[in-house]
């Protein structure tokens, strides 16, 4: 039912840092500005594809992830509603706001809102990005991956099969870490979640993936010459097989700039389990940074 990883939301005091930080670090264009000052940001022919809001600290607004069409939501919000949440229909001005022709919203066992939206607005002013870049793999893959920290792994496990229909990838068992990765079309993953020791949920990470090698080594350089601090050196997960590295973006959350990243065909997949998340790289630092918390309205 549901096809692709479509837009993310998020709350930040430094929402207007993304005007600089969008364009001239990540290759983003500038979108405009929502109705209360937010920063929206493309990589592509959609037209929005990462917002950032205002507020009073930083957080995790909303997940929106594409379905075919209306029909499509609601039989996956009537699942959710016999799981023992609600799914609530979105009014016309939220949906004006996101830029879609509709969306079912409803906060899953850990707290975060996911929106299951359908027409997705597209542009026909073409992509400018705010530097030169190669492009952005998105299309039927979608804006990339999110990498969720989850109160209970085996509830959302289940969760995200059962209910929401994600389709197992891998499963990474490292020590402590375990992770469990989901894929919705040809992308690897489209959605990962483990479980922190502390049980806290967060936001880990957003993954999004240039066409070529040399857009990654461009924003790394950027990154140093910044002094915009990289939360993990330049490696190549072992799973997915992608070339990346994580920056630490204005409004504290990890952001995965990466390329190479495996396909898969959702009709032949057999899921794995590797003992390490990188075959080499990959090197934590700054482990004093925190994950970004879930949006409190």
């Amino acid at each position: 039912m549901i096809k692709s990883l479509a837009y993310l939301g998020v709350r930040s005091p430094s929402y207007q840092e993304w005007e600089r930080f969008g364009p001239e670090v990540l290759g983003l264009q500038v979108a405009g500005h929502g109705p209360d000052g937010a920063v929206r940001l493309r990589l592509d022919e959609v037209a929005q594809r990462i917002v950032i809001h205002p507020g009073e600290r930083n957080a995790v607004a909303y997940i929106g992830w594409s379905v075919q069409d209306e029909a499509a939501a609601m039989t996956v919000a009537r699942r959710v509603n016999a799981h023992g949440l609600e799914a609530v229909r979105a009014g016309a001005e939220e949906c004006a706001e996101r830029k879609v022709e509709g969306f079912v919203w409803f906060k899953d066992p850990s707290g975060f809102r996911h929106e299951l939206s359908w027409g997705l607005h597209h542009t026909v002013a073409a992509f400018h990005p705010g530097r030169a870049i190669s492009g952005f793999r998105t299309a039927d893959q979608g804006l990339g991956h999110v990498v969720l920290a989850v109160q209970d792994l085996d509830e959302g496990d289940r969760f995200y099969r059962e209910v929401m229909g994600f389709y197992p990838s891998d499963t990474v068992r490292d020590g402590p870490l375990v992770a469990h990765f989901y894929h919705l079309n040809g992308r690897h993953h489209s959605l990962a979640i483990s479980a922190l020791p502390t049980r806290e949920v967060a936001f880990l990470h957003l993954m999004i993936e240039v066409n070529a090698i040399d857009d990654v080594g461009t924003a790394h350089d950027i990154c140093q010459q910044r002094e915009i601090p990289i939360t993990t050196t330049l490696g190549k997960h072992s799973n997915d097989r992608m070339f990346s590295f994580y920056m630490y973006t204005p409004s504290c959350f990890r952001l995965e700039y990466g390329w190479g990243g495996l396909d898969v065909d959702p009709d032949l997949w057999t899921p794995r389990t590797y003992d390490k998340p990188s075959s080499w790289g990959h090197r934590r630092q700054h482990a004093e940074l925190t994950a970004l918390k879930l949006d409190e309205a």
